[in-house]
């Protein structure tokens, strides 16, 4: 392969000059550029060098290395003495950088030169930092740990080309997965002895989002968060059509599952408000796609778990933002009435309708509130008991708004409102109403997210399960599951809402229920370790395991959203007669099997080494 002059090599902690370190038998010098202490000016570049006189005799090399060191040593004693403090952390930054080295060789075996990677020309973006790989290790799920080689923040889709390229072109091989806020589940973001690629919260020189107001759309980074997306097209009056309820999360990351709020009933996932994408391949190849251009790849990448490529640039739609909301909740004790009112409510198409339909399913003893929201007042807490549960010990939140503008009559408001819960079979006198802007609403978690942080409730394991179940089966799964299996005692909000499937495009990888209107079951649950046997992260494990066999054993043809498997045929069930297509284009665009291996569906082509130090 080629080599660039120069790359950089993040070596933390250590601020002192060091002299160059050349690797025998390989003619590379490592030279650290680092500020003056005396003039607070950059010294000589540090990064990589190959001696071009070096070979493998290593008694050239030793007079090479010691003849170098020598020159760098006098120069610098010119301007800056060196006394033994300075020679001491000298010779610490050296052994940190032997370290690293000393870690790429035990990683990946003497097929793949430990300085390779270093080489790859994507400058002071790849980092071997200790605190930057374990945090790449972990994802929200909290329930594996698998460490990169290392981690590139890139500052441009070149930088992503670059490494995916050298892994797709390494004698050795190489796995490369994108992360974006890494909030998946069971480490779909990780990249065992690969390259991590931190998309979101390394922003460097990138171009920030622009806004079309002409053609209603906005240009964003894919590892930019929804909540950034949100505050730039603000700033025109605009906004994205369709969300997920939690905004920090990558545009690339939720693309690349879907991304599904209480408005997709409406205007379908995020994958289908998408006009544009540019893509790295698992050819490093960078492609920009859309319906008419390129299609066969961005059908692909929308849903396609990361199998296919990593987005770098997403170009949103965009509607005229709203500036306030009124937020409805009523409570229902029968679940058929229930299901009943959400999905009559989704089949407005045409005429007057909320903007917002989703629902949860109460079965814990105690309070209504949940940590999703303080929608109702602490100081007049609802309980279970106080209400005349038809269902037991479940109840049934229907959660709908009304989305409106500064300049909208306040009292045609109220009326259009009036007449849509008129409709509804709710329980009497159970509706609570609250008026708020559009921002604080579509921001909802992240404030229950900063009270769990407080508490230290955050940082805990999520075994979520996401399901898309199938209308005509949604009253067994209620019976098998909420009245059945969960029991009465929960750990997060488990919420339950119809889509319809008419807004949903079928090139796309992602795997619906074959009806025209299906559900999505979310547990998200948190593990806890408070002495309650109920919360904890087996006993939920578990649930979640007999509640998938449940929907064997009943034939319930649920499909998993954000999709977890272990075995290829568990695959294959998952995708059914998409599994050839889905298939036939990774072998297409991801032919060594290099991207997000995480997600485990493709075994690498490339031999897989554990670290064993």
């Amino acid at each position: 392969m080629g080599f660039s002059s120069t790359a950089m090599v993040f070596v933390d902690g250590f601020s002192p000059p060091f002299s160059c370190l050349s690797i025998v038998n390989r003619g590379y010098t490592l030279v650290r550029r680092v500020a003056d202490p005396l003039t607070g000016k950059l010294g000589e570049n540090e990064g990589i060098t190959r001696n071009k006189e070096a070979n493998n005799n290593p008694v050239q090399n030793e007079s090479l290395r010691s003849s170098s060191a020598n020159r760098h040593l006098h120069r610098r004693s010119k301007r800056f003495p060196y006394n033994s403090t300075t020679v001491n952390q000298i010779m610490a930054a050296k052994l940190l950088l032997l370290s690293a080295i000393c870690r790429l060789i035990v990683t990946v075996g003497s097929t793949l030169h430990p300085t390779d990677l270093l080489l790859v020309g994507t400058e002071n973006q790849l980092s071997f930092n200790r605190s930057e790989i374990r945090s790449a290790s972990l994802d929200f799920g909290k329930m594996n740990t698998v460490e990169p080689m290392a981690v590139l923040r890139p500052a441009s889709a070149d930088d992503v080309s670059k490494v995916v390229k050298f892994a797709y072109e390494s004698a050795h091989g190489l796995a490369v997965s994108a992360r974006g806020h890494g909030h998946s589940i069971n480490g779909q973001s990780q990249a065992g002895n690969g390259v991590v690629v931190e998309m979101s919260g390394s922003r460097g020189g990138r171009w920030r989002p622009v806004v079309s107001e002409k053609l209603m759309y906005v240009d964003v980074w894919g590892g930019e968060l929804w909540i950034d997306v949100l505050k730039s097209t603000l700033k025109y009056g605009l906004a994205p059509k369709s969300w997920t309820d939690y905004l920090y999360l990558s545009v690339g990351g939720t693309l690349s599952n879907a991304g599904i709020s209480g408005q997709a009933f409406n205007h379908g996932p995020q994958i289908s408000n998408v006009y544009e994408v540019d893509v790295v391949t698992g050819k490093g190849e960078v492609v920009t796609c859309a319906e008419d251009k390129n299609s066969e790849l961005f059908h692909a990448v929308m849903g396609g778990l990361g199998q296919f490529g990593i987005i770098t640039r997403a170009r949103i739609a965009l509607e005229h933002s709203p500036q306030r909301v009124r937020w409805i909740r009523v409570l229902y004790s029968n679940f058929s009435a229930f299901t009943h009112d959400q999905e009559y409510l989704i089949s407005l198409h045409d005429q007057p309708k909320f903007d917002y339909v989703e629902g949860f399913v109460i079965v814990d003893k105690g309070l209504i509130n949940n940590w999703r929201s303080s929608f109702f007042s602490p100081s007049n807490p609802i309980k279970i008991s106080s209400i005349n549960a038809a269902g037991g010990n479940v109840l049934y939140c229907l959660e709908i708004t009304k989305n409106y503008y500064q300049h909208s009559d306040p009292e045609s408001i109220d009326q259009e409102v009036e007449a849509l819960l008129k409709k509804l079979n709710y329980i009497p006198g159970s509706v609570f109403t609250t008026d708020l802007p559009y921002v604080d609403f579509l921001d909802r978690v992240h404030k229950a997210e900063l009270k769990l942080r407080s508490k230290g409730l955050w940082d805990v394991p999520h075994p979520w399960l996401n399901l898309f179940v199938p209308k005509s089966r949604i009253v067994d799964f209620d019976q098998g599951v909420f009245k059945g299996i969960l029991g009465n005692k929960t750990s997060g909000p488990i919420l339950i809402y119809p889509m319809n499937k008419n807004k949903w495009d079928d090139e796309t990888s992602v795997v619906t229920p074959n009806e025209d209107v299906f559900y999505l079951v979310a547990l998200l649950r948190s593990a806890l370790e408070n002495g309650e046997e109920a919360l904890t992260l087996e006993r939920l494990s578990n649930e979640n395991r007999r509640i998938l066999d449940f929907c064997v054993e009943h034939n319930i043809e649920v499909k998993q959203y954000l999709p977890h498997y272990t075995t290829r045929q568990e695959w294959m069930d998952h995708y059914g007669e998409k599994w050839p297509q889905f298939y036939k284009r990774k072998m297409e665009f991801d032919p060594r099997h290099i991207l997000a291996t995480g997600q485990r569906i493709f075994e690498p082509s490339f031999t897989s080494m554990t670290r064993s130090w």
